[in-house]
Order: C-alpha cells, then structure tokens, then sequence
C-alpha cells in the first residue's frame, strides 16, 4: 500500500490550538470536518488562516486539515496560520525565509491575564472611597 505523504505543524494562539495537516492535492479546505467558508465567516478571519498559503502560492496544491480547539474563532484562525507556516516549512525549508519576513513564523504569545483578588478584574480595582 502507498505511504501518506502529509506535512503536519501545531499552532497556538491566547487559548486556542490547532492542529495542521497538509496533504498534496487539489485545495480542499477542512476544520473540524466542516468546510472553509462555514467555519470562518469574517474575511478577516478567512485572511488570516489563508495568509501563509497565499504568501507561498502553494493553495492550490495542498489539502488542509485542521483539527482547532479552544478559544475563540479568531484566536484559531491565528492558530492555523501558524499551523499552517510551521507545516510549510516541514514540507520545504525554503519557504521559511518568505515566512518569516511577513512574520507567520513566530508565536504571538500575548495570553489574558488573570483576575486578582480583592480587585475588579486583572488591572481594575473597586471603587474607592474615602469617606
């Protein structure tokens, strides 16, 4: 039986992780089992999951799957779009150079900060009075 080529690559993003798939093929698009234009609706979103595959000019000869959990849809558009980058460059080191002048290749590692206690929120505190 043939082997499986696929390239794979994780990304992180606040909460969210996305696991990247790349398989050659014709283009074909899938998260979570759902398809592209379903799964992200903003073109913001559609943008940012596509952007290393359109920088590359390799969208149409791979097939994406995507397995993303947590966080938000836009945490994993960001999410894919580092999956997507690191998988690239598993499948041609080349590309790492072009990657990283438009900056898909680092991790934007900007997470929530906690709640303390006795205040409002991270950085918010009650209201306070004097008398």
């Amino acid at each position: 039986m043939a082997e499986l080529v696929q390239y794979y690559g994780t990304g992180r993003r606040k909460r969210a992780t996305a696991r990247v798939y790349l398989r050659p093929g014709s283009g074909d698009f899938k998260i979570n089992g759902r398809a592209f234009e379903e799964y992200f609706v903003t073109p913001a979103q559609r943008s940012a999951a596509k952007a290393p595959l359109a920088s590359t000019e390799t969208a149409a000869s791979f097939n994406v799957i995507v397995t993303a959990r947590g966080g938000g849809v836009r945490g994993q558009a960001d999410a894919v779009k580092l999956g997507i980058a690191r998988a690239l460059m598993q499948f041609n080191a080349e590309l790492r150079k072009k990657l990283k002048a438009e900056g898909m290749v680092s991790r934007d590692s900007r997470e929530k900060e906690r709640k303390k206690y006795g205040q409002k929120g991270a950085r918010k505190r009650f209201q306070f009075s004097k008398r």
